[in-house]
C-alpha cells in the first residue's frame, strides 16, 4: 500500500483517540499534544478496544481495562507494561494525516492465557 489519508487534524483534539477506517482496516489515531500516533484499535494485552478503554494523558496513552500504558512520544513501555505497541508511520501534510499502511497491524493473543473474568469467576 502507501500513504493513506486518516482524517484532518482538527479531528482529533489534543489528548484524544479517533477511530478510522482505512480501506477496511481499522486505525486509531492518538494526538498527545505533542503529535499523532497511528496503532492497530485494540490494546495488546488482552484485545480491548482502545477507542473504549484507550485514555491519552500527559503524552501517556493507557488501557484503562488492566493498566497498560505507552508514552506515545518514544513508545516506551510504562509500569507493568510487557508488549511493544505497534503503530504506522505517520506524517502531516497541511491540515491532514497520512499514514502509511502496507499491511494491517496485529498482534498474537495467548489463546491459553486465562482470562481475568475467568479466574474470579471460578475462584
Amino acid at each position: 500500500m502507501s500513504w493513506k489519508y486518516l482524517c484532518d487534524v482538527s479531528e482529533v483534539s489534543s489528548n484524544s483517540l479517533k477511530l478510522v477506517d482505512v480501506d477496511g482496516i481499522r486505525i486509531i489515531v492518538a494526538n498527545y499534544g505533542e503529535g499523532f500516533r497511528a496503532m492497530p484499535p485494540i490494546c495488546p494485552h488482552m484485545e480491548e478496544p482502545l477507542d473504549e478503554s484507550g485514555v491519552v494523558a500527559g503524552c501517556v496513552l493507557t488501557c484503562t481495562k488492566h493498566l497498560w500504558a505507552w508514552d506515545l512520544r518514544n513508545l516506551d513501555l510504562m509500569g507493568e507494561t510487557e508488549k511493544e505497541l505497534k503503530t504506522y508511520e505517520v506524517k502531516q501534510e497541511g491540515s491532514r494525516l497520512l499514514a502509511f499502511v502496507e499491511q494491517e497491524l496485529t498482534y498474537d493473543f495467548d489463546e491459553d492465557a486465562d482470562d481475568d473474568e475467568d479466574f474470579f469467576a471460578n475462584a
